[in-house]
């Protein structure tokens, strides 16, 4: 028996094993559509056998894309393109997720390959946002305090987001509250500065989140998982931290929040990360432990005995793969022949290379 390879349900939703592909900026959209690119991307993972594949951060609003080139859902001429996706990944007998986000003033940068810095309005760029007038380092945006109007706005788009999503027939969600992206911006008293009721005390803080998480929910059908990506520390002195992080899962708990995805940093460039193999297991574990919530662990993980490790030790329920997952799309069905599972799902297509055939 394997723990990778056994099914895990959340609501009504069952997920065949417990190799999720995490989500992962391929900055190739235009406007925000997805194209062949994210069909052929997202839906190799698929045919390589993870049991849910997300999408990329896909930003809510046009301000909050990290670049140009992001994934969007601000507008019903998204959904088609998304449709389409869903219907293949599922087709593969893998279930899909999508990732809502805003950048706040981590947005308006050029890709990674051109830099990844500012590109100021006059070239095509955008004002950034933030809870408070703090930029990110010297290369990000000035961000503009968010008003409370603007506040308003954008749990309102993060709401018709999740709407959207449903309509593009996603049965997974994840709100992104990590990274020092917006929503973790606000968490956190580096980059919250705030005198008024999104600021100051620890529920201020975390107020911004709650209430996107309660919108999303408003619309997200009952039956329908949800997750929160978080950064459990900034790794940074005077910042969030892996008690604030489990005190911020026993509310979200409360609020209809079906898995914590654990990870950490993103938000000042002064942060200290002790980057090794697994290095972020340790707060899904406790999160785990700590408010009985489902978690999912991620952070070089990068080999099968590795995954089955964490979860046969009850350090997290899903083992979240990015880099490995790109180094290597079929690593489930190389993990499952490692791991002797006898029954993984091969596709039609690929039975004559599968050993042991």
């Amino acid at each position: 028996m394997s723990h990778l390879f056994s099914p895990f349900t959340l609501r009504d939703v069952s997920f065949s094993n417990r190799i999720v592909v995490s989500p992962m900026c391929q900055y190739s959209a235009i406007d925000g559509m997805p194209g062949d690119w994210h069909l052929v991307h997202l839906g190799g993972r698929a045919v390589g056998g993870a049991g849910l594949v997300f999408t990329e951060a896909t930003a809510v609003s046009p301000e909050g894309r990290i670049s140009p080139f992001d994934l969007g859902i601000w507008k019903d001429e998204h959904i088609e393109g998304f449709r389409r996706i869903v219907k293949f990944v599922r087709a593969q007998g893998s279930e899909i997720g999508i990732q809502l986000a805003h950048a706040g003033r981590k947005a308006s940068v050029r890709e990674p390959w051109n830099g990844g810095k500012l590109i100021r309005e006059e070239e095509g760029g955008w004002p950034v946002v933030a809870p408070s007038p703090i930029p990110y380092n010297e290369h990000y945006g000035q961000p503009v305090e968010l008003t409370a109007a603007g506040i308003r706005h954008v749990i309102e788009d993060f709401r018709m987001a999740a709407r959207r999503a449903m309509l593009a027939g996603f049965k997974i969600l994840e709100v992104h509250a990590a990274h020092g992206y917006l929503l973790h911006q606000f968490l956190s008293p580096l980059s919250n500065h705030r005198t008024d009721d999104y600021g100051g005390s620890w529920d201020n803080r975390a107020r911004l989140l709650v209430e996107v998480v309660n919108a999303v929910r408003s619309v997200w059908p009952p039956g329908y998982p949800l997750f929160v990506r978080i950064s459990a520390t900034d790794w940074a002195d005077g910042g969030w931290s892996a008690d604030d992080a489990v005190r911020l899962a026993q509310l979200l708990k409360k609020k209809g929040v079906d898995l914590i995805d654990c990870s950490s940093g993103g938000l000042v460039g002064h942060q200290k990360i002790p980057v090794g193999p697994g290095y972020q297991v340790v707060f899904a574990e406790r999160i785990r432990k700590e408010t009985g919530m489902a978690t999912g662990a991620v952070g070089i993980i990068t080999n099968a005995v590795q995954a089955e490790t964490i979860l046969a030790s009850g350090q997290a329920d899903l083992v979240v793969m990015a880099r490995e997952m790109l180094r290597d799309p079929y690593f489930p069905l190389h993990a499952a022949d490692e791991l002797g599972y006898k029954d993984m799902h091969w596709p039609l297509q690929y039975e004559r290379a599968r050993r042991g055939k």
